[in-house]
């Protein structure tokens, strides 16, 4: 990791625990990419013992979060820090708390491939929800690689690709639909698969809000509600 942007403090133990919260949040990240990464797998092939690993393990999830919180908040009135390490404290806070929504999301994915075992699905239906899935995996592994390096270098193209998440959602969502009016009896399975790909979707706006954390953290900006062009246009400035 690159240190450089923390600054050198006259206590030690205080660099100690600026970098052990950062340690931490990649190891809860870590963690919530495992997570997704099964919930799809037990969803895509049936495996009812990787969907019950998934909710089980969505505790630990929850447990990160809190202690997380709790040293970030022991630092702030202890330490009283100012610029940046305030913002890489503030922005941690904001970090955990998008990585246990889309630990609840795997979750629900989860739940959802316990729910449509033994009913066989469409395979190109399936083959969509991989592409998708493996599109907010990707976002959200490259929002915590700049979270690691401290850097927001390329983080545009991270965003870039909740526009493409979008459009896979919708297309998968008029496929479903069409399903269901052609025959009733695939309502129920249906709707268990809308509620799954709009997790997906859900995942992918919490990739992208990450991103824009970390240019909060280094450039001192708040970006959030802007659109692509907008941002990528106050990135250029």
């Amino acid at each position: 990791m690159d240190n450089s942007k923390i600054a050198h403090h006259i206590s030690e133990n205080f660099n100690k625990e600026l970098e052990d919260i950062r340690n931490k949040v990649l190891t809860m990240g870590g963690l919530v990419e495992e997570q997704i990464e099964l919930a799809v797998k037990a969803l895509t092939s049936g495996d009812m013992e990787l969907a019950e690993l998934v909710i089980k393990q969505d505790n630990q999830i929850d447990d990160f979060e809190m202690e997380i919180d709790a040293e970030c908040t022991q630092i702030i009135a202890l330490r009283q820090p100012a610029a940046f390490d305030l913002r890489l404290l503030l922005v941690v806070l904001r970090v955990i708390n998008e990585l246990e929504r889309i630990g609840d999301l795997a979750e629900r994915i989860a739940k959802m491939a316990i729910h449509l075992s033994g009913n066989e699905g469409r395979a190109d239906q399936y083959h969509e929800l991989k592409h998708m899935a493996g599109l907010v995996k990707d976002m959200l592994h490259g929002a915590l690689d700049n979270f690691a390096r401290m850097s927001i270098d390329g983080i545009t193209d991270i965003t870039r690709c909740d526009e493409q998440v979008d459009r896979e959602y919708a297309s998968i969502i008029r496929q479903l639909i069409t399903q269901m009016m052609e025959d009733p009896r695939n309502i129920t399975r249906t709707l268990d698969m809308l509620w799954t790909v709009r997790a997906l979707e859900r995942i992918g706006d919490h990739s992208r809000y990450i991103c824009e954390h970390l240019i909060y953290m280094v450039k001192g900006e708040d970006v959030r509600h802007l659109t692509q062009s907008e941002l990528e246009q106050r990135m250029q400035d």
